[in-house]
């Protein structure tokens, strides 16, 4: 049943989404959320979740409310918390502050909240309302749903090329395909991510330091390396004390493995598949289980397909160059070639914006099921 909301209700709920997005580099492993609260059309508290271990929203925005909070709405982007984490739950917190009514954007698929927070609130007598906003709330936590639905993270790939589709040219210079706003907001993206994914080839390729460097962030995201046989020179800038450094490697030999510890890199191990290759499907559980919810896909085009050919990405961010680079470069993926066009890999176009001069494409892959 659709409700029709008020236009009070919704400029709360989406005030309540701008300040979840102050989170949007820090929170994690927690999601981002925001909550308003009002009395009597007012606005009388703020807040915001700004990182794991700390205050959830409900808390900042009831502390700033006071007595005032008595007999008003909180408007929250997220069903509010049932169970007694690192921080009190904050449907409790919401009951004692005699608020009468709550307005949830999204409920929480947490087994431990799974529509018990929202349980509580109405036990406790308050009216409380599911929806209002759903899909902007969806979309600043795509990562975090994504975990508490099925175990593993959100994968993006990042992509920089050129209109023909050359991520480099033959010679494999690739520095630079976009321009300052386009590599500005490929900073922004990691910022946003749990980690920042590659693959031996680019490390060897390119040696790149994978850190947050054009956007001010407080937190580094984690850098991970495919490495199938721990053969990353100790030298690499992605080894360097910038920012953690996770080696995932199908090898085993803890002597060798000792050598990248010894540096402070740590050295994850995962099983072959039946081919020899690393197993992706077995990594990215192991991710979930280290709490990841969004992991950005920064890779040649043979890791980014077969991402794409194991059905293990979610999306693409195309940064789209106006500019040819020409034969012999290499494109987005490689892999097996297609004999039909029945077998291309569909995408589903959710957003294209400039940047500058050039062009973002925010594409979901076509098995996708949105969270």
């Amino acid at each position: 049943m659709s409700v029709s909301w008020h236009e009070a209700d919704v400029a709360c709920m989406e005030r309540a989404l701008e300040l979840a997005a102050r989170g949007l580099y820090t929170t994690t492993p927690n999601p981002r959320v925001g909550c308003v609260i009002t009395r009597e059309g007012s606005i009388v508290g703020e807040g915001w979740h700004e990182r794991a271990g700390e205050a959830h929203a409900e808390v900042h925005a009831l502390r700033q409310a006071g007595a005032a909070a008595r007999g008003g709405c909180a408007y929250v982007t997220l069903e509010p918390c049932s169970h007694q984490g690192r921080t009190p739950p904050c449907a409790d917190a919401l009951i004692a502050a005699g608020l009468r009514r709550v307005v949830v954007a999204l409920e929480d698929p947490n087994p431990q909240v799974a529509g018990a927070g929202i349980a509580r609130l109405r036990a406790a007598g308050l009216s409380v309302e599911v929806g209002l906003r759903c899909e902007q709330a969806t979309q600043l936590n795509l990562g975090f749903l994504a975990r508490m639905r099925r175990q593993t993270p959100w994968v993006r790939a990042k992509v920089a090329m050129s209109l023909d589709g050359r991520t480099a040219l033959a010679n494999g210079v690739s520095q630079w395909i976009t321009g300052e706003a386009a590599r500005a907001d490929g900073h922004r993206l990691r910022a946003r991510s749990c980690a920042v994914l590659t693959g031996m080839g680019t490390v060897r390729a390119d040696d790149p330091t994978l850190t947050v460097r054009a956007v001010q962030t407080t937190r580094q995201p984690v850098r991970i390396v495919l490495d199938q046989d721990l053969e990353t020179p100790l030298e690499a800038k992605i080894l360097g004390p910038q920012a953690p450094t996770w080696l995932v490697t199908c090898n085993d030999d803890v002597h060798q493995a000792r050598r990248y510890q010894d540096v402070g890199a740590q050295v994850l191990v995962v099983e072959r598949t039946a081919t020899g290759h690393m197993n992706l499907s077995a990594l990215l559980r192991l991710l979930g289980q280290r709490q990841l919810n969004e992991v950005t896909l920064e890779a040649g085009a043979r890791l980014t397909g077969a991402f794409l050919q194991e059905r293990l990405l979610d999306e693409f961010v195309f940064y789209v160059a106006p500019a040819l680079l020409g034969e012999g470069g290499p494109g987005v993926i490689a892999g097996a070639p297609l004999t039909a066009l029945t077998q291309r890999h569909g995408l589903n176009i959710q957003n294209i914006s400039a940047l500058g001069a050039d062009w973002r494409i925010d594409a979901r892959c076509h098995y996708c099921e949105e969270c």
